[in-house]
C-alpha cells in the first residue's frame, strides 16, 4: 500500500466487537484474565493497550519498520533509547542538537557514566576519529535543529555497522512522509510525535520504531519496565492526526519553500538555512536522502537582539512559541527559548546567536503569512 492509504489504514482495521470505523480509546488501566494463568491480548494498559497497539503499528508501517513503541514524550523515547546503554558507553552525538537532547546528554548521562563527545556530523572523518573501542552509539539529526544541517544518514550508518555501534536518527523533522532513515541503514528511528505526526498543537507523545526484532525487544522491556508510554486518549489522538499527515507534510513543504525564497531576497535578512534552497550547503544530499524538506527554516535577521525582538514582536499571525509541526505557524528565538539551556559557550559554538529565529510554517495562506512577515521586518 501507498503511504496516504498506510496513514489511513495501517494498524487500525475495524473494531471486531461492534465494527467501530475509528479505532475506539480504551480508556482502562486493567483487563480481565481468562483464567488465573490466561491473560489474553493485554493484561495492564502500562504494557499494552489496544489504542497505543494501533498507534504503534502504524508508526512502525510509516517508516518501513517492523515494531513501533509509543511514548509519553519525546524526550522519554530518547530517554528508553539511552537506557539501552550503561556507565562507561561513549556516545558520539550530533554537534547540532535539540537543547532538550544537548540536557539530557549532557547533564544526566553524563552523571550516569556515559562519555559524550559532540562531533560534526557532516565531517565523515571527524566522527570516525571520534570512535573508540567502548563506542556504543551514534546519535545524529538530520536536518538538525534549529540550524538545519543536513548529515549523509547512509554513510554515517556504514561507519556506525563497521565498527558494531548502534545508530539513531531523529527524524522529527522531516517525518516518515519525507525521510524513512530505515532504509538508509539506521537501527532506530525516533520521533517527537507532538511535531507533525500529531500536527494539532494538542498532545505531547514520542515514537521509536526498529527493525531488528532483538533490538525491539529490548526497547519493549524498557518501555514497560520504566512506565515510559502515553494514555489511549494521546494515542488516539496522534492516530487521528496521521491520517492527514501526507497532505500537511505536502502544504507545509509547499509554504516553507516559497517564504524560505522571498526571504532569501529580503534586505533585512542576512541568510536563510532551509535545505529546499539551491544555496544550502547540502541541498544536493538532502535532496538524495529525503523527498521533500519540511515546513521547518531559521534565519539570521540582519542587526542584533533588538531588530530581532523588534521582529518578532511585530508579528501577528506567527505566535512566538516552542515546538512546530502544527496547522498554525510558530516562530522562536533558540538563543532564549529551545536552547537557552545550554550554556553560551556551548550555543555560540554550534553557531546560534541572538539574531537567529526559527520558523515552523503551518496552513494559513502563505500570502498572509508573507505579508505578516514583511510588517514585522518593516517595509
Amino acid at each position: 500500500m501507498k503511504f496516504r492509504t498506510r496513514a489511513i489504514h495501517a494498524g487500525q482495521a475495524p473494531d471486531p466487537l461492534h465494527g467501530a470505523v475509528m479505532t475506539p480509546v480504551y480508556q482502562t488501566s486493567t483487563f480481565a484474565f481468562n483464567a488465573p494463568d490466561n491473560p489474553g491480548e493485554f493484561d495492564y494498559s502500562r504494557t499494552g493497550n489496544p489504542t497505543r497497539k494501533a498507534l504503534e503499528n502504524c508508526l512502525a508501517s510509516l517508516e518501513h519498520g517492523t515494531h513501533g513503541f509509543a511514548f509519553a514524550s519525546g524526550m522519554a523515547a530518547e530517554t528508553t533509547i539511552l537506557m539501552l546503554h550503561e556507565a562507561g558507553d561513549h556516545f558520539i552525538v550530533s554537534d547540532e542538537i535539540y537543547g532538550g537532547t544537548y540536557r539530557l546528554m549532557m547533564n544526566v548521562m553524563k552523571n550516569m557514566g556515559m562519555a559524550i563527545d559532540l562531533v560534526d556530523m557532516a565531517d565523515l572523518d571527524a566522527v570516525r576519529a571520534a570512535i573508540r573501542p567502548e563506542t556504543k552509539l551514534l546519535w545524529m539529526e538530520s536536518p538538525t535543529n534549529p540550524l538545519m544541517k543536513v548529515v549523509d544518514i547512509a554513510a554515517l550508518a556504514d561507519i556506525a555497522r563497521d565498527h558494531g555501534i548502534r545508530t539513531v536518527c531523529d527524524n522529527t523533522f522531516l517525518s516518515p512522509y519525507y525521510q524513512n532513515p530505515l532504509d538508509l541503514g539506521v537501527d532506530l528511528v525516533l520521533h517527537s510525535t507532538t511535531k507533525y505526526i500529531n500536527g494539532h498543537s494538542d498532545v505531547i507523545g514520542g515514537g521509536v520504531v526498529v527493525i531488528d526484532e532483538a533490538l525491539a525487544e529490548r526497547v519493549g522491556y524498557l518501555q514497560n519496565a520504566t512506565g515510559t508510554v502515553p494514555g489511549p486518549w494521546d494515542c488516539f489522538l496522534v492516530l487521528r492526526g496521521i491520517k492527514t499527515l501526507a497532505l500537511r507534510m505536502e502544504a507545509h513543504n509547499t509554504s516553507a519553500r516559497s517564504l524560505a525564497a522571498w526571504l532569501e531576497q529580503h534586505p533585512k535578512v542576512d541568510r536563510v538555512l532551509y535545505p529546499g534552497l539551491e544555496s544550502h550547503p547540502q541541498h544536493e544530499l538532502a535532496c538524495r536522502q529525503a523527498r521533500g524538506h519540511g515546513g521547518v527554516f531559521s534565519l539570521f535577521v540582519k542587526g542584533g537582539i533588538a531588530e530581532t525582538h523588534r521582529f518578532l514582536g511585530g508579528l501577528k499571525l506567527f505566535s512566538q512559541a516552542v515546538s512546530l509541526g502544527g496547522v498554525e505557524s510558530l516562530i522562536e528565538h533558540p538563543w532564549s527559548m529551545t536552547h537557552a539551556a545550554m550554556p553560551e559557550e556551548a550555543r555560540r559554538q554550534m553557531g546560534i546567536t541572538e539574531n537567529l529565529v526559527r520558523i515552523s510554517t503551518g496552513l494559513e495562506d502563505v500570502e498572509d503569512l508573507r505579508e505578516d512577515l514583511e510588517n514585522g521586518l518593516g517595509r
